[in-house]
Order: C-alpha cells, then sequence, then structure tokens
C-alpha cells in the first residue's frame, strides 16, 4: 500500500527493487488492492513481477469506494456486477491470468454476503481467482460467507497495539480452518520507535488524519512504544522485530504482512523470523500491550463504521 499512496517518500524503483529483493528472500505473498493509488500499486506490483509469476502467491481486494471530493469517505460495494468488473479490472492492471487470493476490503451492508461470495465462487470456477478471502468481518458474517464458499482468509489490523481481533474473529477463522492475515503489524510503522512526534507526518500522510497519532493519543501511545524498545534494548534486536516476533508467536496459522518501501527495512522485518521469544517476553511484553491500551480509534470515525461488518 505504502508503496503508492499513503504514505510520503514513494519511489516507484525502491519499490520494484524491494519487490525483487523479497522474492530473492523466498518471500513470496505480495499483498495489493484496487484502491491503493487508486489502481496503480495493482500496475507496480504487475510490473515488478513480470516474468515471476510463478514465483508468486498475489492477493489483492475489491469494495472500497471512494469519494473524489473527499479523501477520507468511503463506502463499500459488493454487488456481483460489481464484483466482476473489479476483478476484471485488476487482472489487466496485474498483467496475470488469474488471482490466487481475492478479498471482499469491506463487507458491503446493502448487498448480502451470500450474494457477494456466491460471485466469488464463480469466479474461482471460471478460473479468475483461486481463493476468497474477506477483511474486517464479524464472526456472524464470516460464517455465512463459508457457508456460501470456503473462504480461505481473513485479513484484519492485529498488532501489538491492535488487538481487537483476539475478542471473537480470530476465534471464529480458528473453528472455521480459516487463515489469518494481520496487516499493520508494525502499527504503521509506529512500533518501530522511529517516529516520536506528529511533525515527522508530511502533509500527504495518512498517519495526519489516524486519531491514534494526534494530540494526547500520540503522547500516550508513544509511552507504550518507548517501554517495548526498552524491551527490545535487553533483547538487542530492533522494537520493530520484537513486535513481529510477537505476532509471529501468536500462532502458525497467523501470516502477517507487513508494509515496507525500501529494502532496508524489509532485510529488518525478515529478521523478525530469527527473533523467539520466551513465556516471561511474551507475558511481558502482554503486560505493556493488553488489549484496548492504545489510545484512540484506529481510524477516523467514517471509517471505522466499515470494520466487523
Amino acid at each position: 500500500m505504502g508503496m503508492s499512496e499513503f504514505y510520503a517518500h514513494r519511489d516507484d524503483a525502491e519499490s520494484i527493487a524491494t519487490i525483487h529483493r523479497a522474492l530473492d528472500q523466498g518471500i513470496t505473498f505480495f499483498d495489493t488492492a484496487d484502491i491503493y493509488g487508486p489502481h496503480t500499486n495493482e500496475q507496480l506490483l504487475g510490473r515488478a513481477l513480470k516474468g515471476q509469476r510463478n514465483s508468486a502467491f498475489i492477493a489483492t481486494k475489491f469494495g472500497i469506494l471512494r469519494d473524489p471530493a473527499n479523501p477520507l469517505v468511503r463506502g463499500a460495494s459488493g454487488r456481483p456486477d460489481y464484483v466482476r468488473k473489479s476483478v476484471d479490472g485488476s487482472l489487466s492492471r496485474l498483467g496475470v491470468d488469474h488471482i490466487d487470493l481475492y478479498y471482499q476490503h469491506r463487507v458491503d451492508p446493502a448487498t448480502p454476503i451470500e450474494e457477494t461470495v456466491g460471485t466469488l465462487g464463480d469466479l474461482v470456477s471460471e478460473g479468475k481467482i483461486r481463493f476468497v478471502g474477506l477483511c474486517e468481518v464479524s464472526p456472524q458474517t464470516l460464517l455465512r460467507a463459508h457457508n456460501t464458499h470456503p473462504i480461505t482468509a481473513v485479513q484484519t489490523e492485529y498488532s501489538l497495539w491492535t488487538r481487537d481481533a483476539e475478542t471473537d474473529v480470530l476465534a471464529a477463522c480458528r473453528k472455521l480452518g480459516v487463515g489469518f492475515v494481520p496487516y499493520s503489524p508494525l502499527g504503521r510503522g509506529f512500533l518501530t520507535g522511529t517516529i516520536t512526534s506528529p511533525d515527522d507526518f508530511t502533509d500527504d500522510d495518512y498517519r495526519k488524519q489516524s486519531p491514534r497519532f494526534q494530540g494526547e493519543n500520540f503522547a500516550k501511545n508513544l509511552v507504550l512504544v518507548e517501554k517495548v524498545q526498552q524491551l527490545a534494548r535487553v533483547k538487542g534486536v530492533p522494537a520493530s522485530q520484537l513486535a513481529l516476533a510477537w505476532v509471529l508467536a501468536q500462532g502458525d496459522d497467523l501470516v502477517p504482512i507487513p508494509g515496507t518501501k525500501r529494502r532496508k527495512y524489509l532485510d529488518e522485518n525478515v529478521g523478525a523470523l530469527e527473533v523467539t521469544l520466551s513465556a516471561a517476553e511474551l507475558e511481558e511484553l502482554n503486560e505493556v500491550f493488553p488489549p484496548d491500551v492504545a489510545a484512540g480509534s484506529r481510524y477516523p470515525e467514517q471509517a471505522m463504521g466499515l470494520l466487523n461488518g
């Protein structure tokens, strides 16, 4: 996402080099969406994977509607005709003949999930997609969807400072045998310890609009991150690796997707695979970051209404 929008200091050449570096390191799972750009991130990924399609498992998403007049306003669509139009657009931009994992990015409250997922099941039969996923979905909707067509993965924000999924969604996934894909496992960069002031963000950085990165919320959350940094120093690893290692320690059925625009941070993220946390260290991290400890909601009010659909 950050390679094309929402975060500052974008560089397509470095982004493509980062994707190639990931392939060289054995990373095969790449996540994008038609909303990122919009559209330009799928095009970027398509260019980066040209000639290497067989080395990559591509996930993309449909379903978020953007208001051109107000970039903070979002809607959702799961209408069958919209699904079909969206998948054809994504296939064209990615330059591929099939998508490995196709997510509904946000649930459309006006379209029964059975209609949306039924159409996705048809796309599986037609060979346009291989597997069906959902994002930010409630357990009840997940069950209805899964009864319509098998759901392979649920993508939801999950990290030390966003543990909402532990309430019910993660358990629902495990009951149904559905994989869980945590996005923003580094708290949109906050858990790396490199962000120390709201002034660190440029005007085109999404995080300026995020409640957790504003005013008193920022100050309260910074205290939490400083504690993680202290634990990381004792462990002798970067704070980012400690935060990623915590997510990885939550189960083999979790596949986190940390985003980065640069090879330097990609290498740092990969290093988290070598970090093993003891039971005592996990307990200490849980004490610093219990559920709901983060100050502020994770999205502006209007976008929060599209979560847990």
